[in-house]
């Protein structure tokens, strides 16, 4: 299994940017892929999750609103859309996939608390820096 996130870079605050994240050699019909963050100097921040099975959604305050997580019917490719960036969104954002084994449907938002070690594949990450 492999995670790719693409789409980062140095961008103006107030605008537009959206993430990919792509999967390969990846099966599995019950997770959930969530995107991370970690600024400089601080512990990575889980913003948004979605799950695979009913594309429900759960984000962090700090995003919530402008930020819009999805995941394509194929489930190859997810998707972060940044609207309203400021600076303080200035990180390295990982896409990453919790895979429900056992099935059921966990409540999403605990997850994004959850310690990145509890997360079973993650992308190398890709970098972006928001200018004011």
């Amino acid at each position: 299994v492999q995670l790719v996130e693409s789409g980062g870079g140095l961008v103006q605050a107030g605008g537009s940017l959206r993430l990919t994240c792509a999967a390969s050699g990846f099966h599995f019909e019950n997770y959930a892929l969530a995107w991370f963050r970690q600024a400089p100097g601080k512990e990575r921040e889980g913003i948004s999750v979605i799950r695979s099975t009913d594309y429900s959604t759960a984000y962090a305050d700090s995003v919530k609103g402008r930020f819009t997580i999805s995941n394509d019917r194929s489930k190859t490719t997810a998707s972060l859309q940044m609207d309203h960036r400021t600076p303080e969104d200035t990180a390295i954002y990982y896409c990453t996939v919790l895979l429900f084994l056992g099935g059921g449907t966990p409540p999403l938002a605990p997850l994004l608390s959850r310690h990145p070690a509890a997360f079973d594949y993650w992308g190398q990450g890709t970098q972006v820096i928001v200018f004011s």
